[in-house]
């Protein structure tokens, strides 16, 4: 094993063992990845901390699932991250009515009726990401949303580690660029 899945499977088992302090580092570690990946699949921010929130419940109470031969600790975290907030929108489909959260009128208006800031702000981003070539947007995504490594993204898609570091850095990049055109 190497030092970072060693590290991960002490953090793991203290979990395990009920270590508050160890859960507090592992919140420190991913909850930036996690509150990210449920506020895109969510594109509501109070969802998005409760998502959060429960991914990080979910992960205190089944710690012991966790298998180090089959992922890394940060791919589970983030694949129950995606999970809980898919949850949440089916819940929130339920009890809103499909129609409602499909065109945002009832998860993502504030009391007078305007359209939640970060709703617009989720809506721009996606629509500037859908711009960038096709290999861009698929590393930003396996990056940020799916919360993979440089590495791990370079090894899914079959493509050097550099190739893989310059399609997320120059995606970055045009992605800035687009957003303060649109919003100044």
């Amino acid at each position: 094993m190497n030092n970072i899945s060693d590290n991960e499977s002490h953090l793991v088992r203290r979990i395990i063992n009920r270590d508050e302090e160890a859960l507090s580092e592992l919140y420190i570690n991913y909850g930036a990845q996690v509150h990210g990946i449920s506020l895109y699949v969510l594109k509501n921010s109070a969802l998005a901390e409760e998502a959060t929130q429960d991914t990080f419940l979910k992960v205190w109470d089944n710690a012991h699932q966790w298998d180090s031969s089959r992922s890394t600790l940060k791919t589970w975290i983030c694949a129950i991250a995606r999970f809980t907030a898919i949850d949440i929108v089916r819940r929130e489909h339920r009890h809103f009515g499909e129609t409602e959260v499909d065109e945002g009128l009832t998860l993502h208006t504030d009391q007078f009726g305007s359209i939640n800031s970060d709703w617009d702000t989720a809506q721009l981003l996606k629509a500037l990401i859908k711009q960038l070539p096709e290999e861009q947007i698929q590393a930003i995504e396996l990056a940020f949303f799916m919360g993979m490594s440089h590495q791990e993204i370079a090894t899914h898609l079959r493509e050097p580690l550099g190739t893989i570091k310059s399609r997320i850095r120059n995606g970055l990049q045009v992605l800035r660029g687009m957003w303060l055109m649109t919003t100044s």
